[in-house]
């Protein structure tokens, strides 16, 4: 084994997958979600609108940078898999063209049939009857036409700055009273996005119909150009580059450069344009590739409806009369280290609390911060905010405790992708409730889920920490599965309080007494808790790492763990997304499992389990194995501390690892697929067991009055292969 550790070249590309491609084939497993006829029917609608939401940002950001590179002329190999940036762009163009062709197969033959024969229809325009024609006219006079603004283009109107992501229609027209061969002229209608996406038709025999807003505009176009003929009309939609370039070094004031680049955003380069398929003008779509200054492998024809995000929408809609095409919705159980009438502050001072969302309420870290913030005794409270909901309770406590006369200080990350506009507006807010408002730290972004409050109760200091894995979002942590704890423990706290003045104030990097703090120490650590697993397998043949991360991408550690493989230590992955390690190659990754789960719950727990030779190291963490986590962003690795609540973390594991249903596996050419059930097992859908067992839980306390680590899960489920896992990983 030593002589292959020593032959064996870890930088040979074809033991790595590219970044951008693995993140394709993700976004392909998304898709196959809307193909999996065991999803309820508008959930794997919602899934299509999943797959199209995720598409787009990948166009803005990933592909929008690959392109900024190509442009540069910078054309050297990324360092895992050997790509250039133009192989990558090519690569990502041959992948794209077939997701969407699948996407159109997926809408067209499969769900619209579905939906028919549940009596529910997305018509063409052309197939109504005439009184239902009457009725779209009438709606288009009275609340369409009159947001309607025609943009012509020619000599003295240039060519418009079209939204990103907006739908839009080019019409070429032509002057009815005019006797000579005249060229066609141009104009450009965007679709109104503050009008709703379809029209549903009056009611007939219980059939739900409705019909496109663009096919409706489409229609009577002609009214908005009275004297001129309609030769065509092209629905199209541009994707631009909305990665923001933020001057840091320069900022005066960052929150004020944000809000700048933000207006640039919706003004980026062109990177896709997409054209409906079925009715298009081709020397229109040639003029818009030449006036968008856009590669014409970066047009994509599409059959089914663009922008299929508005099934979000839809599948509200359709819900309110067809409840029984969703899947039962799931109600958050109390937390198991919650149950009883046990204050919290009181609860967290007697032992650790574990949270698992959405499992398991969101509620108590709400409770957490609300309670400080009206509690006499508590000083400060302290918080880092990366991504919250759009009415977020933890921001309305955070503004009540700075009015109750609290110290509290609130980091606020201005450069969350996507949240930039919503997190400047909450900066805003909280400065004005009399919070002592930071952005971080230049050039990271940071990205730690950590909460300090200071409570002085019988003249002694009390700290209480939340960590998180997930965001202080309080609407995805019923659709996000994440991890919190909650803990009184004195040195976390001591560090806690550390970590904050040093992101406040002017302080060297802190030495810590638990917490690992990036850019850089998590890596570290990483690297040494690896190396550890590796002589401890050597001398007692039993190494054994777990890691359950959404991403996996950073090049230092993937080799390391294709250096414990090698050194004989089992390897279990859990990756939701990206995963640039290769398992399963001979003499490199021959020991280690990858798979990925996607199901009804965005995977979202990060997990990190070394053996150790027994002693069982647990960690969680705000940060995935990626280079951007290690090196570019403010992140938290914290321990599990209490043996008991290890042992139920390691369960969840067990019972992923066990998944028959949605799980799927990386083979040795990158490529996934479902997880193969024998005949004689019972099918094992992770998260549907998590409710179950959230459920349960909450019967047997009930009973048992809540034994801290009494509740057995091989007793909850008597199957062969948790057993044998089971058994395997102790």
């Amino acid at each position: 084994m030593e002589v292959a550790e020593k032959t064996i070249n870890l930088d040979n590309p074809s033991y790595y997958n590219n970044r951008e491609l693995s993140w394709l084939n993700f976004n392909y497993r998304v898709l196959e979600e809307a193909l999996d006829d065991r999803n309820a029917l508008l959930e794997r609608l919602k899934f299509m609108a999943i797959f199209s939401s995720n598409l787009d940002e990948f166009f803005m950001v990933r592909v929008a940078g690959l392109l900024d590179q190509v442009k540069a002329g910078y054309n050297r190999p990324e360092n895992k898999a050997g790509l250039t940036p133009m192989e990558q762009l090519n690569e990502i163009s041959k992948v794209c063209h077939k997701l969407l062709s699948e996407q159109d197969d997926t809408y067209l033959e499969l769900l619209t049939p579905l939906l028919t024969k549940e009596h529910i229809s997305i018509v063409s325009i052309e197939e109504i009857t005439k009184t239902d024609l009457e009725f779209l006219e009438q709606q288009f006079n009275e609340h369409i036409f009159p947001v309607l603004t025609p943009m012509a283009v020619d000599a003295y109107r240039p060519f418009p700055m079209l939204l990103n992501k907006s739908l839009n229609l080019a019409i070429t027209i032509k002057d009815k009273h005019s006797n000579t061969m005249e060229a066609e002229r141009l104009a450009i209608v965007q679709v109104p996005s503050v009008i709703n996406r379809y029209l549903e038709l009056p009611n007939q025999n219980e059939v739900r119909s409705f019909v496109l807003l663009e096919q409706v505009i489409s229609h009577f176009i002609h009214k908005l150009f009275v004297g001129f003929q309609v030769m065509s009309v092209t629905v199209f939609r541009i994707t631009r580059n909305a990665d923001l370039t933020i001057h840091e070094d320069g900022a005066e004031d960052l929150l004020q450069e944000i809000e700048e680049e933000l207006k640039k955003r919706k003004r980026g380069a062109a990177v896709r344009l997409e054209v409906q398929d079925q009715v298009y003008d081709q020397q229109v779509i040639d003029y818009l590739i030449e006036e968008l200054e856009i590669n014409k492998k970066d047009v994509y024809f599409v059959k089914a409806p663009l922008d299929l995000t508005f099934l979000f929408d839809f599948y509200k809609t359709i819900k309110s009369t067809h409840e029984h095409l969703t899947d039962s919705s799931y109600i958050p159980q109390p937390p198991q280290d919650l149950r009883g009438d046990k204050e919290l502050f009181e609860a967290i001072l007697e032992e650790d609390l574990l949270l698992h969302h959405p499992y398991e309420s969101f509620e108590p870290v709400v409770d957490f911060v609300s309670k400080a913030a009206d509690d006499p005794d508590v000083l400060a409270i302290k918080q880092t905010l990366y991504r919250v909901s759009g009415n977020s309770p933890i921001i309305k406590s955070l503004e009540r405790a700075a009015e109750n006369g609290k110290q509290v200080t609130v980091l606020v990350e201005l450069k969350a992708r996507f949240d930039e506009k919503n997190n400047v507006q909450w900066a805003k807010e909280l400065e004005k409730a009399g919070c002592h408002v930071i952005y971080g730290i230049t050039h990271l972004k940071t990205h730690s889920k950590i909460t300090l409050i200071v409570r002085r109760k019988k003249n002694q200091i009390e700290r209480f920490v939340h960590l998180g894995a997930g965001n202080y979002n309080d609407a995805t942590a019923r659709t996000y599965t994440d991890l919190g704890l909650l803990t009184a423990n004195e040195e976390i706290g001591i560090d806690a309080t550390n970590f904050f003045n040093y992101l406040s104030g002017y302080m060297d990097k802190p030495d810590y007494h638990h917490l690992v703090m990036s850019p850089f120490d998590i890596r570290e650590k990483f690297v040494q808790l690896i190396d550890e697993e590796i002589a401890y397998h050597k001398q007692f043949g039993n190494g054994h790492i777990m890691a359950k991360m959404n991403s996996l991408s950073d090049k230092d550690l993937i080799r390391k763990l294709y250096e414990a493989s090698n050194a004989g230590v089992k390897i279990d992955l859990i990756v939701r997304g990206i995963c640039c390690l290769r398992p399963g190659i001979t003499n490199v990754s021959e020991n280690i499992r990858v798979r990925s789960i996607v199901g009804s719950f965005l995977e979202h727990t990060r997990i990190y389990y070394f053996h150790q030779n027994g002693e069982q190291k647990v960690y969680s963490s705000s940060a995935d194995m990626m280079t951007r986590n290690m090196e570019k962003r403010i992140e938290i690795l914290f321990p599990i501390l209490k043996e008991h609540l290890k042992q139920r973390i390691l369960e969840w594991i067990y019972l992923m690892l066990a998944d028959n249903v949605k799980a799927r596996e990386q083979a040795s050419d990158g490529k996934y697929y479902y997880v193969e059930r024998q005949e004689d097992e019972k099918e094992i859908d992770s998260q549907l067991e998590l409710c179950e067992l959230a459920r349960k839980v909450e019967k047997v306390n009930d009973t048992t009055q809540n034994q801290k680590g009494k509740f057995d899960i091989l007793s909850y489920f008597p199957f062969k292969q948790i057993s044998k896992i089971y058994d395997k990983s102790k």
